[in-house]
């Protein structure tokens, strides 16, 4: 599709992270750079002035009917805290209807779901807000774990900095790679992480009773290099090993090897983001014994290799 004129909408409720990426990316004159310029607008279904999420108003220049010879229509987070109005999800149908690409990064997925356009369609939202967004919309196939999603000319997003994510993988479709490295390196970001990358969830603890378990995880959880079976970690609560497993699967909604195997990959992201000692050295203290079986069930849990991660959100340079 052309690329040209990109129209970000505002509504009361909205959240200002949201849609300060649409406007970071598409909004910014690059020319000196010879990137793309893009006609960019702001529109909101009046002149009465916007109330955001945090408080403060956005006032606008451009109404809705902007949207309907747009090549791109981005709509963020607001819903739903903030339900989508019909003006909105009325003004995106039509849009769509027009030839558009529609964008809904983070909570944003509701209204294009209010539009009409997820029927049928893969999409993503933020971790916290999929359960309802499936349920609102049982039509879509909501993917929980993921990044981002294209299906067809709709695009979904996770929270926060996956609609960075989002927005660059647009453009690298339509301008190469070449483009959406050159934005990257403007906006300080990673030039490029996989849509099917997973949204990093951490899994909490949860409370468990008098029963010792809450007592037993916390032991665990300092024991990780050890091995442990069912029947050792039962003979610790003084339980039959299938009593204990029955137990542990009412109190976390997991078995106790995958609840171990999950702590064992948390263990080994902090050890990434930390630092850069040897993925083997990791392994080991992590309980996983060797590299080759910490890469098997980092990359299940993640989507990506222990490398790419640590490239990714290690905090520290190379020594």
């Amino acid at each position: 599709m052309a690329l040209n004129k990109v129209v970000a909408l505002v509504f009361d409720g909205i959240h200002p992270f949201e849609f300060g990426v649409a406007c970071e990316a598409f909004g910014i004159d690059r020319s000196e750079e010879g990137l793309p310029v893009y006609d960019f607008y702001v529109a909101s279904e009046s002149a009465t002035p916007v109330r955001t999420h945090n408080g403060f108003t956005i006032t606008t220049e451009h109404r809705f009917d902007q949207a309907l010879d747009a090549d791109l229509v981005v709509v963020s987070a607001g819903a739903p805290e903030h339900p989508t109005t019909p003006a909105v999800a009325q003004t995106l149908a039509a849009a769509y209807a027009n030839g558009a690409a529609v964008m809904g990064l983070c909570a944003g997925a509701f209204s294009v779901g209010e539009a009409g356009l997820l029927d049928g369609r893969r999409c993503t939202t933020h971790w916290r807000l999929a359960a309802e967004l499936a349920e609102r919309f049982p039509a879509a196939a909501v993917d929980p774990d993921v990044l981002y999603v294209q299906d067809g000319r709709i695009y979904t997003s996770a929270g926060t900095a996956a609609g960075i994510d989002l927005c660059l993988h647009l453009m690298r479709q339509e301008h190469g790679a070449e483009v959406a490295n050159a934005v990257a390196r403007r906006m300080v970001v990673p030039p490029h992480r996989d849509g099917g990358q997973a949204q990093y969830i951490d899994v909490p603890v949860p409370s468990t009773g008098s029963d010792g378990l809450a007592e037993l995880m916390d032991e665990l959880m300092e024991e990780l290099a050890d091995q442990h079976t069912v029947d050792s970690m039962a003979r610790r609560v003084n339980m039959s090993g299938r009593t204990f497993a029955r137990r542990f699967a009412e109190a976390t909604g997991t078995t106790p090897h995958a609840w171990l195997l999950r702590q064992r990959v948390l263990f080994a992201r902090r050890q990434l983001e930390a630092g850069h000692e040897p993925v083997d050295v990791i392994a080991r203290r992590a309980g996983f014994g060797t590299a080759a079986l910490l890469r098997h069930h980092f990359q299940r849990q993640t989507g990506v290799a222990p490398t790419a991660y640590r490239k990714a959100f290690c905090a520290k340079p190379l020594p």
